[in-house]
């Protein structure tokens, strides 16, 4: 397996899973283009497009640093553009760039309610949709989204409904896409964690530091998706994928050095199908 000189455009890279999956990409040589609104240094969240390419140059692949809003398709349709002029195509899309809030209905104002539709839903719609002229001309092209298993559960909606809304959009890009796309051979898969990620998103939008404790790091995401995009994509796409379950049938069988605090308790993370059961070994909670 190797992604050497393969190019990915990944969303959201500047941080977190999306630096996670381009890093380990760049160690077999990928090339990655970060397409991200950071480019200036948060006062909380670490991390620009610029650091991100260094930190792929420095695992041995190639960085094109972007400042891309998803919400603005002409943003996305220059960014891929530039991308192709600078790698000669795109092989691989990753949707990972993504807004939430945990809110009911009656405390959801509309402008967070449009910011999660427009950077989750409209924005892997957008992105997919710039990318897929360029993936039909990749020997193995593949989309993959950061988003849950389709499990129409009321207990996913009854406290965020506005949030699990525009997560699902981006499950419902991957599950008609694959069929759309399936004659040219794109493949399309949704990843999501059985745990928290130790992310900014956990850190700062939930749980806090010692929710950091309690989860798995990023690269458990990254290790998934390096496998995922290994397969031949005529012959694995629509899938909906739990990172630990798929990475147990690839044949790993260690999943303690993922943890951020090896006695810590793994912490669930949402949309999880109840009949999705963790590897053997593995508890959660």
């Amino acid at each position: 397996m190797s992604l050497k000189n393969k190019t990915l455009f990944v969303t959201g890279a500047s941080r977190g899973i999306g630096l996670a999956i381009a890093v380990r990409a760049a160690r077999d040589g990928a090339n990655v283009v970060i397409a991200a609104k950071t480019a200036e240094a948060h006062p909380k969240l670490p991390g620009t497009i610029y650091t991100a390419a260094k930190e792929i140059e420095d695992a041995g692949g190639k960085a094109l640093p972007l400042v891309v809003d998803v919400r603005e398709e002409a943003s996305v349709h220059e960014a891929v553009a530039k991308a192709v002029a600078q790698f000669g195509g795109i092989d691989i899309c990753v949707n990972n760039a993504s807004a939430i809030s945990l809110t009911p209905t009656l405390m959801t104002d509309m402008k967070r309610y449009d910011l999660m539709h427009q950077i989750n839903t409209r924005g892997t719609f957008v992105t997919s949709k710039a990318c897929i002229p360029h993936l039909k001309n990749a020997e193995n092209p593949h989309v993959l989204m950061l988003s849950p298993p389709l499990d129409m559960s009321p207990r996913w909606f009854g406290s965020h409904v506005a949030y699990t809304m525009a997560k699902f959009g981006m499950s419902m890009c991957v599950l008609g896409m694959a069929e759309e796309f399936k004659p040219d051979g794109i493949a399309f898969n949704a990843l999501w964690p059985r745990t928290g990620i130790a992310t900014a998103a956990i850190q700062f939008a939930l749980t806090g530091e010692e929710g950091l404790r309690h989860c798995r790091t990023p690269e458990i995401m990254a290790d998934a998706a390096y496998a995922i995009f290994n397969k031949r994509s005529r012959d694995f796409s629509g899938n909906f994928l739990i990172d630990d379950t798929f990475l147990y049938g690839e044949g790993v069988r260690d999943f303690d050095h993922y943890k951020v605090d090896p006695t810590a308790s793994l912490m669930p993370d949402f949309f999880v199908p109840e009949s999705s059961e963790p590897p053997p070994g593995v508890k959660i909670g």
